[in-house]
């Protein structure tokens, strides 16, 4: 009988989605960079290299956004304003913050699919197969998230490579960092590999999941707490990128999903 195989999925990065969601990877980041983006986006990173103050650089993407996507800052609460933040990285970025399951949920993760190749385990379920045939609940949730907004996937384009660019202007020389995440619900993870003696486990992340800089608050967010050393390249955003309240609560990262080795902390 002849095996079939899935479909890999494109990407727009110069590593294969297996690598990225790699242990080995972690272990050995390269630069994760979105083709074109720097580059069609140069006047504005070069912008960047002159501001000394990282707090007036969030600001500055503030504005360029807003004027590249034609929407408006969201301090701004008249009807036209309020009408462009429904279509704007913000939006999605609180609604996550808010449930990761929800529609704007399901559209970063369709956005980590369409740019990183790597798709979604877990959207209100577990999902198996393709992502669109066999999991209608996420096609449609990223389906009506993607309705109506002004270019949603290419707003979080520049979003990444932002982000990476601050990672790399704030922590010189670093390229990893320890990260917490509690959670209630173990089952949305697949354990590939398990050392109870080092309360050490290798799961399957989602595509974008979060995580806590602070270790305490993890304990907030589930019973079972892990402890993950995450490397640079495969962070999307941080609650310090941008001078505002988006994720702040939690000391919130999110990052690029896969294999990863997590060890279970003791309370």
């Amino acid at each position: 009988m002849q095996t079939t195989h899935a479909r890999p999925f494109i990407n727009f990065i110069s590593h294969p989605p297996w690598v990225v969601t790699s242990l080995d990877f972690n272990e050995t980041p390269s630069s994760i960079h979105l083709a074109g983006v720097r580059e069609s986006n140069q006047h504005f990173f070069e912008q960047l290299e002159e501001e000394p103050n990282p707090k007036r650089r969030g600001e500055m993407l503030h504005e360029y956004m807003s004027v590249k996507f034609a929407l408006h800052q969201w301090e701004d609460y008249h009807a036209s304003a309020r009408k462009s933040l429904r279509n704007s990285y913000v939006r999605f970025l609180r609604g996550w913050g808010v449930d990761s399951n929800s529609i704007e949920g399901a559209v970063l993760k369709g956005w980590v699919l369409s740019r990183f190749g790597v798709p979604p385990t877990f959207h209100k379920g577990l999902m198996k197969g393709n992502p669109f045939e066999d999991n209608p609940v996420f096609a449609i949730d990223l389906i009506r998230g993607s309705a109506r907004t002004n270019a949603i996937n290419s707003q979080f384009d520049l979003i990444f490579e932002f982000c990476q660019y601050e990672l790399q202007r704030r922590l010189p020389g670093e390229n990893s960092l320890i990260l917490y995440r509690g959670t209630h619900d173990p089952e949305e993870y697949k354990v590939i590999d398990s050392n109870q003696e080092r309360r050490k486990e290798v799961v399957q992340l989602n595509n974008i999941s979060s995580f806590t800089s602070d270790r305490e608050k993890a304990w907030e967010f589930g019973s079972t707490v892990w402890e993950v050393k995450v490397p640079l390249v495969k962070i999307v955003f941080y609650s310090d990128l941008l001078p505002d309240s988006l994720l702040k609560g939690e000391d919130e990262y999110l990052l690029i999903g896969g294999r990863y080795t997590v060890r279970k902390l003791l309370w």
